[in-house]
């Protein structure tokens, strides 16, 4: 009897330790700083799909990371709030051949329809969508290039962490602690950079709304999501 019980005190302590661990921290520091996280890492909790349903079994919450289900046709979620002037940080875990990414800024236009900035996450090597520059990972998709003299991007099977700071119109794209991409909303190089892209009819003039929300897409393959936390700044 007195094994049984030890056992299974074991079992319930390595339980809770599991549980420990998959629940996100902020340092003292963060909080101090003001950073909040928007996904708990056990529920879908202030998470909507972009339609505004909830959200479906196309994503599932495991070991403390959000992910699409494979051909589970989740859709993309977005954030139940909108935000402004942020800096966004969210780990990342691809499948080979994966293509993901991150909007933000995500928003109805008058013309173009639901809409976000968006922060390309894919697989490089294999994803087919990658014969465009500014379509490889860390690019603002379909618009500007991240520099790829200094971007380090680990492999599929392994975590990447994604920085988004945007203060004002400027924007600022991180990648594993280094800074892969800089440009102003509004500028001449930025203008000119939409106007060759996919989304150069929209109104308002796409990438220039104040506020909007997060969105993860869902695009067919295994993308997982972690430690998504936000500091308004």
């Amino acid at each position: 009897m007195k094994r049984k019980i030890l056992t299974l005190l074991l079992v319930m302590m390595g339980t809770n330790c599991l549980l420990m661990a998959q629940e996100p921290k902020l340092s003292k520091q963060e909080i101090k700083d003001g950073w909040v996280f928007l996904f708990d890492g056990k529920t879908t909790n202030g998470w909507t799909t972009s339609s505004g349903k909830p959200v479906s079994a196309g994503w599932e919450v495991k070991d403390g990371a959000i992910t699409t289900v494979k051909s589970g046709k989740g859709g993309d979620i977005v954030t139940v709030n909108e935000y402004k002037d942020f800096e966004l940080s969210v780990d990342f875990n691809i499948e080979p051949g994966c293509n993901s990414g991150i909007k933000y800024f995500y928003t109805n236009y008058k013309i173009g329809g639901n809409l976000g900035m968006e922060y390309q996450v894919l697989d490089d090597q294999l994803a087919e969508d990658n014969k465009k520059d500014n379509h490889l990972c860390g690019s603002f998709y379909d618009v500007l290039t991240p520099n790829t003299t200094v971007k380090k991007v680990n492999a599929p099977g392994q975590w990447n962490t994604i920085r988004i700071i945007a203060k004002g119109k400027n924007v600022e794209h991180w990648l594993n602690g280094i800074k892969i991409l800089e440009f102003t909303r509004g500028s001449k190089s930025f203008t000119d950079a939409v106007a060759t892209s996919k989304f150069n009819k929209t109104d308002p003039a796409f990438g220039m709304v104040e506020k909007g929300k997060i969105l993860l897409q869902e695009h067919g393959g295994v993308a997982s999501f972690r430690n998504i936390k936000i500091n308004l700044l």
